[in-house]
């Protein structure tokens, strides 16, 4: 079988997807993903200045704040999962992991109907109102003092040099910009609203590749970061900054909001598949419940899997019917376990998982409300991803975010940053998609202090699974095989997991795992998203044989992925081609 601009590579089928030729490279010593090549630089840059892979990952997070403006930043928040050969703050404890949770928060003046009794449509996605407490600075400070090795004006130091230099925009910058540009065109009154955005960093809609954009105003409080800390952002004139653009365009965050910010250091969830222990996000993290889910069921239909191939019908049936269960539990039960009930044991249970897996028929789909568990269970108590692992074995997986393309679109002019819309990933109106198409319940609802769900899912996989018995690992460090994570909304459940499957299930290759063509269902609205690769043959008319309603999307996910070398030592690391970044290493 041949598809539509895809060929044969072994056992496997290979593309080229949306972006251009994949970048990947091996490397026998260490290595850095990010979607930005200057990011990637400068983790490697800290790597060999002898940091460890906290520092490198701190160092790749700032800079990708200065390159991708319209994915993540200092504005906004993230997930890091961490693993390290030994404490530096306590030489000889051992091995350990842990994830640090610095997503965005609610400020005071959140309560549940807020969005509901607003006239504007978009209130939670554009301006003011849909700024959350940003967790950036703070969470990677936090990984940086007790994880890290190296001072704060060393890993800071390639952050402000492309701030002062510049970079050069490039394809995807400019792709994914047009609709905010069309949106700020629509009235002639909103590009004056964001006019550092629309002036800056859109060249009044002009933005071309290769366009030089330099953002010295950021250097400036990168500078003042690295000399004073988290304080410098959170208290003093970059606060007051924060405030002014929020209320300035009609926000309610206060001073008090941004000293309240708090970062979390949680037990990652664990997972178990085929004789691997995987680690990835707790809550709020939706993306890590829904990886074990679907891995529990594709688990549980191994007799399904014997003489599969990724990118044909068969294959993708099975995952995206083990997908659809996953989103449907996802919009019933998930939401910051601080503020709502979430059955996280009861929804990965053995009982729960067998019993989905016993509904996905290999011939057919099921009618919508069948996915997931519907009846009633006993309570209990924009975006980028990145890899980085060093000489030692050290590992960080990582993804951060402002949501949506621009964010909020609210800039902080005086330090040349752009602010989250963070705010749109709660439950905003209830019954109601957010800009996602992701309906969401009540558990999701906005309350002072509490954390919106995410799709962000940072995933690490070690070579053998064994229990641990609280965040520190006990005996031998363990080597990491694989990490992986993604941006794009929902699409970063599905990039990743396919992209992850890729790996475990068939052995490929980063270059492969990564560029195959890739496919997306949220459960609602039901679709089978495809991309074009997948589109117009054998396989779509496989899939609606077996009752999917297909559509289009040009990319499912931006994945960052790096894998032990299938031979031998070192690793292979991949960035994805549909953002275009490139790795780094030695």
């Amino acid at each position: 079988m041949k598809l539509a601009g895809a060929v044969m590579l072994g056992a496997v089928m290979a593309t080229t997807v949306p972006g251009g030729a994949m970048a990947r490279e091996d490397f026998p010593t260490a290595a850095v993903a990010a979607d930005h090549v200057i990011a990637s630089e400068a983790g490697v840059e800290i790597l060999r200045k002898g940091g460890n892979a906290v520092d490198a990952a701190v160092a790749t997070s700032f800079c990708l704040s200065v390159v991708r403006p319209y994915s993540c930043g200092i504005g906004g928040g993230g997930f890091m999962i961490v693993h390290l050969k030994d404490d530096p703050r306590r030489p000889g404890a051992g091995p350990l992991t842990t994830a640090i949770n610095y997503r965005e928060q609610a400020g005071a003046w959140a309560r549940p109907d807020y969005y509901e009794g607003l006239a504007d449509p978009d209130a939670s996605t554009h301006g003011g109102k849909a700024v959350a407490i940003p967790g950036n600075v703070a969470g990677l400070l936090y990984a940086l003092e007790r994880y890290g090795t190296m001072d704060r004006r060393t890993v800071l130091g390639p952050a402000i040099r492309a701030a002062e230099q510049g970079f050069a925009v490039d394809k995807h910058y400019v792709d994914n910009v047009k609709e905010v540009i069309e949106w700020l065109e629509k009235e002639p009154s909103r590009p004056g609203r964001f006019p550092f955005l629309w002036d800056r960093l859109l060249r009044r809609g002009k933005v071309a590749a290769g366009d030089v954009i330099r953002l010295p105003e950021q250097a400036d409080v990168l500078m003042l970061i690295a000399e004073k800390g988290a304080a410098a952002f959170y208290e003093g004139p970059v606060a007051e900054a924060i405030v002014e653009a929020v209320r300035g365009d009609g926000g309610e965050m206060t001073a008090d909001d941004l000293r309240g910010y708090k970062v979390e250091e949680l037990r990652p969830l664990e997972i178990g598949f085929r004789g691997r222990r995987i680690l990835s996000m707790p809550p709020p993290s939706s993306g890590g419940i829904a990886v074990a889910h679907i891995l529990g069921l594709i688990d549980r239909r191994a007799a399904d899997l014997k003489d599969m191939r990724p990118g044909t019908g068969p294959y993708l049936h099975l995952v995206a019917e083990a997908t659809k269960h996953a989103f449907a539990d996802r919009a019933r039960w998930l939401g910051d376990t601080a503020y709502a009930a979430v059955p996280v044991e009861r929804l990965l249970s053995g009982p729960a998982l067998d019993r989905q897996a016993a509904l996905i028929e290999m011939d057919r789909t099921r009618p919508q409300a069948e996915y997931g568990t519907a009846e009633q269970l006993p309570e209990d108590g924009g975006t980028s991803h990145f890899c980085v692992i060093d000489e030692r074995g050290n590992a960080v997986s990582c993804t951060e975010t402002i949501n949506l393309i621009f964010g909020s679109l609210v800039p902080v002019p005086r330090y040349g940053f752009i602010l989250n819309n963070e705010m749109d990933d709660f439950t905003t109106r209830r019954g109601q998609p957010n800009a996602f198409g992701l309906v969401q319940s009540d558990r999701n609802l906005p309350a002072p202090g509490k954390r919106p769900l995410s799709c962000m899912t940072p995933v690490m996989v070690f070579e053998n699974r064994h229990p641990t018995s609280d965040i520190r690992d006990s005996g031998e460090a363990e080597r990491v095989v694989l990490m992986a994570g993604a941006s794009g909304g929902p699409r970063i459940i599905t990039g990743t997991v396919q992209a992850s499957l890729h790996v475990l299930l068939f052995d490929l290759g980063a270059i492969d795992a990564v560029g195959l063509p890739r496919f997306h269902h949220q459960w609602e609205p039901d679709v089978l998203q495809l991309e074009d690769p997948l589109r117009g043959g054998e396989v779509e008319a496989d899939l609606k044989a077996r009752g999917h309603v297909t559509g289009r999307r040009e990319t499912v996910g931006a994945v960052q992925l790096i894998r032990a070398a299938r031979t031998g030592p070192g690793y292979e690391a991949a960035s994805d081609p549909r953002k275009g970044g490139r790795p780094a290493g030695y």
